[in-house]
């Protein structure tokens, strides 16, 4: 029970990498609002364990601003923040990617982690506490072709927590991210382009564990780095990635 009496938002937790984080937030004693822009899929997970379903919009500023407000009204505070929810475009040249791509990658990836501190940490900074965990990637770290802006969006990233890090630790607000190797989620299939064993034997080539990352192993490093276990741990970007950025 590491999270025992502990609160979280975890954003894109309809699915994938952010339903793991929950559920095991969840498992650990802590209450969790499970917010996604798919409603559905985010009642469907909050049903699950008793979460908090919420539909969110991270790029947009008075949905999130909703959001952190709905946390604080229904659990009394909120502890610690996740921002998993992201995006990508498809592999192709990089200047061959439409603006509309663009924008809204930057927006989900990188807008939402400014738009959550806008909003949250006022609340955090009240408190003297808070954990703020940034789902990166290590497209953020050793970039693979193609995924141009995407990999910037997650080197932004990793960078944002940096500098976070370093002005919220006197408020008692440790900030770090988790760069996953791609995973067995929806944003797969986008990120490969084609679903094929060809892709998959080519993408699993550059892990040398030999496996795609899975929801679990996310979950257990978040919970490491949201828990008071890692109450030193600050401006850390942890790759989880079965030793594909050595």
């Amino acid at each position: 029970m590491r999270l025992d009496g502990k609160t979280a938002i975890v954003t894109g937790a309809g699915s994938g990498f952010g339903a793991g984080i929950a559920r095991r937030f969840v498992s650990e004693g802590a209450q969790v609002m499970v917010a996604d822009i798919n409603a559905q899929n985010a009642q469907g997970v909050a049903e699950e364990f008793g979460g908090i379903a919420h539909h969110v919009d991270v790029s947009d500023g008075e949905s999130v601003d909703a959001m952190v407000q709905r946390a604080i009204d229904v659990m009394g505070h909120v502890d610690i923040l996740v921002n998993n929810a992201g995006v990508t475009h498809l592999p192709a040249p990089m200047e061959t990617i439409s603006e509309e791509d663009f924008d809204r990658v930057f927006a989900v990836n990188c807008k939402s982690v400014y738009l959550a501190a806008r909003s949250l940490v006022p609340h955090m900074k009240e408190r003297g506490t808070g954990a703020i965990l940034n789902i990166a990637s290590t497209a953020g770290v050793s970039p693979r072709p193609r995924l141009n802006w995407y990999n910037a969006s997650k080197g932004w990233m990793n960078t944002a927590t940096k500098a976070m890090a370093v002005e919220l630790a006197p408020d008692g607000i440790r900030v770090n991210a988790v760069n996953p190797v791609a995973g067995e989620t929806p944003l797969l299939k986008s990120f490969m382009g084609e679903d094929t064993p060809e892709v998959r034997a080519k993408f699993l080539s550059t892990i040398p564990l030999g496996r795609f990352s899975n929801p679990e192993d996310m979950a257990n490093a978040a919970l490491y780095l949201c828990s008071d276990e890692a109450s030193m741990v600050t401006g850390v970007c942890m790759e989880v990635d079965g030793g594909r950025c050595i």
